[in-house]
This record gives C-alpha cells, structure tokens and sequence, in this order.
C-alpha cells in the first residue's frame, strides 16, 4: 500500500501524478480502499450462511462523525439492540466508514449492539423462503441475543427489507420478545412505492383473474428460475438515479488525487456494487404475496402453515422514510403505523433517499439520533 503525503495545497501536477498512482492502485488492489467492517466483534451464532456478530465496547472516549465528534456514553442501556439488514445489501451497510458507522454510532450511545449477517446467497440456496428468514432463522437470532444478555427482550433497528422479515416474525411470534422496533425505509404498503407501486396496483386485479382463469400460478414455478443475481438488483438500484450514477463517476476522476476520497467512494461503492441475490422462493413470495397482493398493507399474511396478523403487534415502533426515497415513499413506509395494535407509535420524515435516509451525511444527526433518543427512551 501506498503511503501517501500530499501538501495541504497540491499543485496541479502533484494532484495528477498522486491520481494516476491513486487509479492504479485501486485497479489492482482496491480492497486497499474499502474502509469498511473495521469494528472489533465476535460471532456469537452460525446457522448456514446466516451469523450473528456481538460488537465490542469502544474503547475511545469519543467517536469522530463526518460533521463533529460526540462522546462515548457511561452509560449501558440494558436492553440489547440488534441490526438487521436487508436482504439485498450485506451487512457491511452497518458498518460503513469509520465516521459513518451505524455500529459505532450506537456504541457510542450505550447500546450493547448485535448485528444480522444473512450471509452470501448463491443459485444453491435459491430454495430460501420468507419462511426460512422468519420461521427459523429470526427466532434463533432473538434467543441467541437474549441468551447472550441476559434479558427477556430486544430493541430492534432494521433497514427496508429487515423492517419487513422483523415485522413479520413479531406477527408470527407471540410473545415476540421484541421490546422496540425501528424501520428505516420499510416498505409495508408495496402499492404506494411510487412508479412501481402504481404499476402493481394496476396489475393487481387481471393478474388475479389471468391466474385463475388460466389456473397457473408463479408460486407454481421451480425456485431456480426466479433467483436473481445481485448485479441485477445493483443495477434497478443504479436505473433509480442514473444521473447520479454518473456524477459520482465523474467526482471520483477529479478527486482520484485525494487518497480519502478514494476510500469513502469506493466503500461506498462497494455497497452498490456488490449487493446480494434474492433466493428465488423469496422472490417468489414476495411478488405474489407482497407486491401484487400486498399482504402486508392488508395485516395478513400467509407464512408457511400459520398466518402473520400484523395486529398482533403491539411493541413500541418508531419508522422512518426519506423525503426523497424514489423506492419506497412515506406513504408506503407509513404503512406500518396503520396496521399494528401498538399505542406507542411515531413516524418521521428525514432527509435522504433510500440510501441516505440510512446512512447519507445527514443520517447521524437526523435518523441515527433521533432512534437512539428514542430507543434509550424504552431500553432501561
């Protein structure tokens, strides 16, 4: 690795020559560059490709954020946090940059932080159903994490489809032993999720009737030919902001100079680039039963032999969604509010869009504070 040291005012020239080292670099070694899963844990729980990592008590008195620094708390929240992510992005999200860290962030708050890790999907499992994440895999999590702290209950905070696989163990479970639930760009009402939610409630009725007059059905097709590869989702995620796409391309050439920005571009690219395949039986249940029939909005679904009754629900829940989520709008993240028995219940609007409500420059002082208020509210 190349140590760079650059004057606080490069000339020209020194900015070209440190940008040709810095691109070549990167094309031959760009794990040099990725900043990201810097956070000290232990893996507590392995169960197939599924892990669950316990995190580590920071050691510093304070931790650097990209806009300040804020201390590291005294005090422990006894209940313990844990993050779950969504299907498509691996569970580096959490643990982003060292001052854009969700991990650290709650650290720092006093929370004893555990993090979901639904490991790397290949064409083997497409036989992976909702089930499989909500049936099997979410109870193990939540009494490996209870075990491991000694509590009766859980606080926790998930992201887009996390919110969802999290709500639906809580319909299924009860008693849940989830105390709190924070959703962070959750779609539960897939037919309010702009362009595509429209489309879905267009199509809703004659796929109804095609499939019934025509008795076929999509859960009828074997799982391997709906798997879908992650390059794939990278790139719908990148068609949602072509432009921006572009932009960033472009920023990244001026500034290949800049060793710093390298590396948060990169890890940050990392997360867009390499995003995980979607289990074709998951796939399929989540455009019969989500997207065209949208169970969920509805407050039941089916899920394997038993049914989820969302009004079965009654933990504290507070949920978020970006003014400017092209995916998933408030309308379709508020959702959640309408279909639970919870009395404790709040909804907010910050800024960001799908990204950048969870982890955008804004997303500490907005999305990240205002949970962490709001979950040491509920944890003692």
């Amino acid at each position: 690795m190349v140590r760079q040291v650059i004057p606080s005012s490069p000339s020209l020239s020194e900015k070209v020559l440190w940008g040709m080292v810095n691109a070549l670099e990167r094309t031959l070694f760009s794990e040099n560059f990725v900043v990201s899963n810097l956070t000290p844990y232990e893996e507590i729980c392995r169960d197939g490709i599924m892990s669950v990592r316990h995190y580590l008590p920071l050691e510093d008195a304070e931790i650097a954020l990209e806009n300040g620094h804020i201390s590291v708390s005294e005090t422990r929240h006894s209940i313990p946090l844990i993050l779950v992510p969504p299907l498509a992005a691996t569970a580096m999200i959490f643990d982003l940059l060292p001052q854009r860290s969700v991990v650290r962030y709650f650290l720092a708050r006093g929370f004893d932080v555990y993090l979901v890790d639904w490991g790397e999907v290949t064409e083997d499992h497409s036989h992976l159903s909702l089930q499989s994440y909500v049936m099997d895999w979410m109870p193990e999590i939540i009494n490996v994490v209870k075990k491991r702290s000694g509590q009766d209950e859980v606080s926790c905070f998930c992201y887009c489809m996390g919110g969802l696989l999290t709500l639906m163990y809580a319909a299924v479970h009860q008693p849940s032993g989830i105390r709190n639930i924070v959703t962070v760009a959750s779609p539960v009402d897939m037919h309010q999720g702009g362009v595509a939610g429209r489309a879905l409630s267009l199509i809703y009725r004659p796929a109804r009737i095609i499939s019934r007059v025509l008795n076929i059905s999509l859960m009828d097709l074997p799982s391997r030919y709906l798997h879908i590869p992650g390059w794939m989702s990278s790139l719908v995620f990148k068609l949602t902001n072509p432009m921006g796409s572009v932009i960033s391309s472009l920023e990244l050439l001026v500034n290949y100079w800049d060793r710093e920005y390298v590396k948060v571009h990169t890890t940050m690219s990392k997360w867009f680039d390499d995003m995980v395949d979607y289990p074709g039986e998951t796939i399929k249940e989540m455009v019969v039963k989500m997207a065209l029939n949208n169970q969920m909005a509805k407050g039941r679904m089916k899920m394997g032999e038993q049914h989820a009754e969302f009004s079965a629900i009654d933990c504290s829940i507070l949920a978020f969604a970006g003014r400017t989520d092209k995916l998933v709008t408030p309308a379709a993240a508020h959702r959640v509010l309408e279909i639970v028995s919870s009395q404790d219940k709040e909804f907010c609007v910050v800024g960001g869009g799908h990204a950048g409500v969870f982890a955008g420059r804004t997303a500490p002082s907005e999305t990240w504070a205002i949970s962490a208020d709001w979950l040491a509210e509920r944890s003692s």
